[in-house]
């Protein structure tokens, strides 16, 4: 299941991003309304946390915006503001639910399960290339021949690739998306999860294969 975190103070924002992929969520984390907003017209995710007050564009602002244009996505609200008039603001702004800060994290991850339940049982969880089908619930990767579970890395690299297949997915895109902006984890690492997605996916004997393209990414791509 992916969700989408959007959270200006960094250090919490690290803090719930963490706990989140422990707890098996693949995470994009956004420190700001404008990128919330870019990340939500430009990919599908299962959940959002959104801060209330947040720059560029605040979380209120973020909410009226993705529901003026239809999207659905289950929002939760984090806010410092704890009064009955700004919950009632958020809720009638669209939010699916309501959670001041500060909060216990066992709290965090119910209102999560709780506001996501309905529409992941609506929802496709699964996406499929050739042969190849990979379960968002639970990371499970599997063919005709055989399934194993994906880490919560190799996931997220696996679950770009086939949401886009044949189309070329920078590595500089990958560390971004999946190991943050702010990360101090070099290109490299990415070459490091593509030959481990290759050993998984020829192990299971899919008739997929992850191509390079010279000086510009990674492409899905069925295999003869």
């Amino acid at each position: 299941m992916r969700l989408l975190l959007a959270e200006d103070e960094k250090s919490l924002a690290r803090a719930v991003g963490t706990l989140l992929e422990r707890s098996h969520y693949a995470v994009d984390v956004v420190y700001d309304g404008a990128e919330a907003l870019a990340y939500l017209d430009s990919n599908n995710y299962n959940g959002v946390i959104l801060d209330r007050m947040m720059p560029e564009v605040d979380g209120l602002t973020v909410l009226r915006r993705i529901r003026e244009r239809g999207n659905r996505v289950p929002v939760l609200l984090l806010t410092a503001l704890g009064e009955v008039e700004d919950k009632v603001e958020g809720l009638d702004a669209g939010a699916n639910d309501y959670l001041a800060k500060p909060f216990a994290t066992a709290e965090l991850l119910a209102r999560i399960r709780a506001m996501t339940r309905t529409q992941t049982g609506q929802a496709t969880t699964q996406l499929q290339v050739g042969n190849l089908v990979l379960d968002q619930t639970n990371y499970q990767l599997s063919t005709p021949l055989g399934s194993c579970r994906l880490t919560n890395k190799e996931f997220q690299m696996l679950e770009m690739l086939m949401a886009n297949p044949h189309q070329i997915i920078s590595a500089q895109r990958m560390l971004e998306r999946i190991w943050g902006y702010d990360s101090e984890a070099e290109v490299n690492v990415v070459w490091v999860y593509i030959s481990y997605l290759r050993k998984k996916l020829a192990q299971l004997g899919a008739n997929v294969a992850i191509k390079a393209s010279r000086n510009a990414g990674y492409r899905l791509e069925e295999t003869l």
